[in-house]
C-alpha cells in the first residue's frame, strides 16, 4: 500500500497560527479603517452639499467596532448623531437626511453621505491593515 507524508514548513505553521490568535483583532482595525475613510469623504462632501456644514460635522461619528449578537459580524457605523446648536436645537440626522434626499417643500437633493461609499477606496484602507496582519511573499 503507497502512503504519502508531508510536513508543512514551520514558518508557514507560525504565521497560521498568529492569525488564528489575531484574526478578531484584524477584522476590527480593518471595518475601523473603512470607517474612517468613509468618514473623511463624508466630511469632504458635506462641505459641498452645504454652505456651513461647521454643525452638522460636529454631529458626525464613528462608533467603536463591535460583534453583532446575531451572526457574529463585525461592524463600525459612520452616521450623524445629536442636535444642532442654536436657539432651536435641532435633529442633526433629519437636517442631514433632508438634505440627502430633499424635501416635500421643494428642497432639491444633494447626496452626500451615499456617494462618500467608494468601494476600491475602502477595501484599499482595509487592505492595508490586512496587509500589517499577513504580508505578502
Amino acid at each position: 500500500m503507497a502512503s504519502f507524508k508531508a510536513e508543512l514548513p514551520s514558518d508557514l505553521i507560525k504565521s497560521f497560527e498568529k492569525l488564528e490568535s489575531s484574526c478578531s483583532q484584524m477584522i476590527g482595525e480593518m471595518t475601523q479603517a473603512g470607517a474612517e475613510k468613509v468618514y473623511h469623504n463624508v466630511k469632504n462632501n458635506m462641505r459641498k452639499s452645504f454652505s456651513n456644514s461647521s454643525d452638522l460635522e460636529k454631529c458626525l461619528k464613528i462608533t467603536k467596532t463591535y460583534k453583532t449578537p446575531s451572526d457574529d459580524g463585525v461592524n463600525t457605523k459612520v452616521g450623524i448623531y445629536g442636535y444642532l446648536r442654536g436657539d432651536k436645537k435641532k435633529p442633526a440626522p433629519l437636517i442631514a437626511n433632508a438634505r440627502e434626499h430633499g424635501t416635500s417643500k421643494g428642497e432639491k437633493r444633494k447626496p452626500f453621505f451615499k456617494k462618500s461609499f467608494v468601494k476600491s477606496e475602502i477595501e484599499q484602507a482595509m487592505n492595508k491593515v490586512q496587509d500589517k496582519y499577513l504580508p505578502k511573499g
